[in-house]
This record gives C-alpha cells, sequence and structure tokens, in this order.
C-alpha cells in the first residue's frame, strides 16, 4: 500500500482522516502562508487558485523529505463578498470577524493537492457556503466566552463540530470540506489509484 502522509499540523484535519480509517503519519509543513496569501491578492489570483497554492506549497514541503509518499497538502480560505479573511488574532479578532460575516453568505474555498514522486498528481476545490444568522449582541458575547480561544484556530472562528453551529442559518456542502479537508474526493482518488480497497 501506498504510504500516506497529511503535511499539516492541523488536529482537525488528522481527526477526520483516522475517523475515515485512513493509515497516515502527520509532518507538519510550516510555510508563509501570509506572504502568500498577501502575494496572491496583489497578484488578482482568484481564491480557488490561491487556496490551491497554499496548500501545494505544504505538500512540496513535505514531499521533498517524502518522495516514495502521498503526501497531501490542505488549505483554506474564507471569503465573503470580496473580503478575505484569515485566521483571527485574539478574541477582539474574532469578535469583529463575526461581527462582519453575521447576516451574510460567505465560500469556503477547501483546497487539496498530492505530491509523489516529485510532482503533484491531483488537486481538489471544494467550495462550501454558509450563511450565518442575524445573531445578538449579547448571543456573541456568550458564544467567544464559551469557546475561548478556540475562535482563533479556524479561519471563520467558528468551529461547525461545536458551539459555533449555532451561528449560522444554512449551511451547504460536505461537512469535512467545511471542516478542512474533502474526504468524499480524496477517498474517491485513493481508492482509484490503489492506495485504499
Amino acid at each position: 500500500m501506498i504510504r500516506l502522509v497529511l503535511a499539516s499540523g492541523s488536529a482537525t484535519r488528522a481527526a477526520l482522516l483516522r475517523a475515515a480509517g485512513l493509515d497516515f503519519t502527520a509532518q507538519p509543513a510550516p510555510v508563509d502562508e501570509a506572504s502568500l496569501k498577501e502575494a496572491a491578492r496583489a497578484e488578482g489570483i482568484p481564491p480557488a487558485d490561491a487556496a490551491i497554492l497554499l496548500a501545494e506549497a505544504k505538500a512540496i514541503r513535505v514531499a521533498r523529505r517524502e518522495p516514495e509518499a502521498l503526501v497531501i497538502g490542505a488549505d483554506q480560505l474564507l471569503v465573503c463578498e470580496g473580503a478575505w479573511f484569515d485566521k483571527p488574532e485574539g478574541t477582539a479578532g474574532a469578535r469583529a470577524q463575526l461581527q462582519a460575516l453575521r447576516g451574510r453568505t460567505h465560500t469556503l474555498f477547501t483546497a487539496m493537492v498530492l505530491w509523489r514522486h516529485g510532482q503533484r498528481v491531483w488537486q481538489h476545490v471544494a467550495t462550501p457556503r454558509l450563511t450565518m444568522r442575524d445573531f445578538s449582541d449579547s448571543f456573541l458575547d456568550r458564544y467567544l466566552a464559551l469557546e475561548g480561544e478556540a475562535v482563533t484556530h479556524s479561519v471563520g472562528a467558528y468551529r461547525l463540530e461545536g458551539p459555533g453551529i449555532q451561528l449560522f442559518r444554512e449551511v451547504e456542502g460536505e461537512h469535512s470540506a467545511i471542516l478542512g479537508l474533502p474526504l468524499l474526493p480524496l477517498l474517491g482518488f485513493l481508492r482509484q489509484h490503489g492506495a485504499l480497497d
């Protein structure tokens, strides 16, 4: 069987792969995401392509050390009405971000790139759309107090698998893609290429 390596330190992505029954190792792939995003925005690169660029940067970093493995790079961008959002800095940043997203629909561009033998062998971008309800400031205060620093760990300042689900009115898209790793297309690719039965 082909050895799988997740080029990420994300506990959520690792948990998704484990829950799906995949055997893999995880290796964080430190890249300067802020600089890559800034350059992509400055060059007018569309969000889907920027997400691919970020995922690929991570995959390449680990693939250099693991040429025989199938290396999974992943990244996610949040875009709302043309504005790109990053992981918030602290609770104050999360509050401002959630206030900006409140009552609006945003898209998550969740990208995966797989590398093996020094080349890209597959890529995929999922685009879940999520609509936040018009929640009150008092609800937002309670939510932030309940979640604490966890809100700084995701690009949207929410954990859909936790209390963050209460922020939403409508959610469209594969759950795992919202969490950061579209499992169904990944599993399909792995089956087609002999990495899974």
